[in-house]
């Protein structure tokens, strides 16, 4: 069972971080904020570990980024590039800015030819990220309670770690769908856009995509 490094103190990091722990990974959540997790630690995920940003890329064979997009590369930095090469990371962020929405559609600080995630390979090359989780609500990344399985777009560069963060995915009740390299993270980012827009009007956040085939 792989050790667990989770860079975030949100409610994506946490959980996902219950999740882990739910089916016996050990995990170590990584903050900036340490004081915003106490509670969470105390009510929520007892065994969970807290620590610096660095201490939970050190601590994790897999790594988790579930921070904002405006912050993403900072965390990555203070987790240190030596901690994250050769690690795959699953990475959960959006390039979302911070402007108010237009009629229910977020603004992003990238465009459609680039993504966050490829910005982030190219700064840290020794890593292995994978595209995940970016566009679900929190409360559905694990053990979703819909009628049938949703799907979860993926993409990344290396092949194994796309392996790897699909099993997991699956474990955690998903279906998956391997969309390519990183490119392809050009078009999975905007689902965020898409899956907020009955939330922003309408406060509708129970929902999730879902790929259907012939």
């Amino acid at each position: 069972m792989k050790k667990i490094g989770i860079l975030g103190s949100g409610n994506v990091a946490k959980e996902l971080a219950k999740g882990f722990l739910k089916n016996g990974y050990p995990v170590t959540l990584g903050t900036g904020h340490p004081e915003k997790l106490r509670d969470f630690k105390n009510t929520e995920a007892p065994k969970v570990e807290i620590g610096s940003f660095a201490e939970a890329a050190a601590f994790g064979e897999l790594l988790v980024l579930a921070v904002k997009g405006t912050a993403a590369e900072e965390a990555l930095k203070l987790a240190g590039a030596a901690h994250l090469s050769g690690k795959t990371i699953l990475d959960a962020t959006n390039p979302i800015a911070d402007k108010a929405p237009e009629n229910g559609v977020m603004h992003f600080f990238t465009d459609l030819e680039t993504s966050l995630m490829e910005q982030l390979q190219q700064a840290f090359p020794e890593a292995r990220f994978v595209k995940a989780y970016n566009s679900v609500g929190a409360a559905f990344m694990v053990d979703p309670p819909f009628e049938s399985r949703p799907t979860m777009f993926i993409c990344g560069n290396d092949e194994n770690a796309k392996k790897e963060a699909g099993e997991i995915i699956g474990l955690f009740g998903w279906d998956v769908a391997d969309m390519g390299s990183a490119v392809a993270a050009r078009a999975i980012e905007p689902l965020c856009i898409l899956w907020c827009i009955p939330g922003i009007k309408d406060n509708s956040w129970t929902h999730a995509f879902k790929l259907l085939k012939l």
